[in-house]
């Protein structure tokens, strides 16, 4: 066990930003090794880059909320959920519009958008009735959550059969060359796996030590720091997108990347460690993160095209939200 509050700020600092590096990388590797290994037992490509690489791409955010929740610091972990959520709209659609106008494919509006929709609001409803019921999103309701994941991955298999060529495509773009070799593809795995439990504790054990140091709120960390740090592999993949003008990446990062934060991790974590949760958190971020879900909704629905002025308020929402959060913590 890491003894962080013998190491100095400037020190803490340091190994925050080793963690988050470790997350990012280990994601990568862990995806990369994992789509190539299915691909070489022959599994469906489509299969493969929907359901593997989805789930492995989410290991950043699922690993820290876990190792978090088993700490006893669940605020951050809640915080990491919500405040990646906040974020990839926010921050990252925002960005990536300011870019380049992202342009919507009607499937997104009239399909997926609704589908985070009222994931948005089933993870929310099962967090206040967790929090009024014994102040935890307990078993019960992460089990809700994860039967919501396992439908959500079926729904995209089968939508995949009617478009194969385009997810094919995205496949590619998403994981780079497949390693060829078996033994390539578990050493990718295992190394990934150990970035990403490396990069968890560091990352967790420096931002919980420093929190207490700046005497600011585990949920605060979570919602800002943790939240962004393990959003920085989408973050990178959608201004990438964005400069080549692939939209449908960008969009279906940020949709995909939303619904798997709320019913795989959400859902995960609460299944083996029932969080407690922050009653406060209901006053704003929870009401923030639906209110951003419908605004990206609407930014969808008007014109199918996200432009660079709803970019810029998406951006200045999100600012403002963690202003106020900081404010409010």
């Amino acid at each position: 066990m890491i003894a962080y509050a013998e190491f100095s700020t400037l020190m803490l600092v340091l190994l925050l930003v080793v963690g988050l590096a470790a997350l990012c990388f280990g994601g990568d590797w862990l995806a990369r090794g994992a789509a190539s290994l299915a691909l070489l037992w022959k599994i469906n490509p489509v299969v493969v880059g929907l359901t593997i690489v989805a789930i492995a791409t989410s290991m950043p955010e699922l690993i820290t909320a876990l190792m978090a929740t088993r700490q006893g610091s669940d605020s951050l972990a809640l915080g990491n959920i919500i405040g990646s959520n906040l974020g990839n709209i926010g921050l990252i659609l925002g960005i990536a519009a300011i870019i380049a106008p992202v342009k919507i494919q009607w499937r997104l509006i009239r399909q997926e958008v609704p589908i985070l929709f009222v994931a948005t609001l089933l993870f929310t409803l099962l967090c206040l009735t967790g929090y009024l019921f014994n102040g935890r999103l307990g078993r019960i309701e992460g089990a809700v959550l994860l039967v919501g994941a396992v439908a959500y991955l079926v729904f995209l298999v089968i939508q995949a059969r009617k478009a194969r060529d385009d997810i094919q495509k995205e496949f590619e773009e998403e994981t780079g060359e497949p390693v060829k070799s078996i033994w390539g593809c578990l050493g990718f795995i295992v190394l990934g796996g150990f970035a990403l439990w490396l990069g968890a504790e560091l990352l967790i054990g420096s931002s919980v030590e420093l929190a207490v140091r700046m005497h600011i709120s585990e949920a605060l960390i979570g919602l800002t720091v943790v939240a962004i740090g393990t959003s920085l592999p989408e973050l990178a993949a959608s201004v990438a997108a964005a400069l080549r003008g692939q939209s449908d990446i960008v969009t279906g990062n940020i949709v995909g990347s939303n619904i798997f934060n709320m019913l795989l991790v959400g859902g995960g974590v609460s299944t083996l460690f029932p969080i407690r949760i922050d009653g406060q958190l209901f006053l704003l971020e929870y009401p923030a993160m639906i209110l951003i879900t419908v605004l990206l909704w609407l930014a969808f629905y008007t014109g199918r095209t996200v432009t660079r002025r709803e970019g810029v308020c998406f951006v200045l929402l999100y600012v403002i939200i963690l202003t106020v959060s900081g404010m409010t913590q």
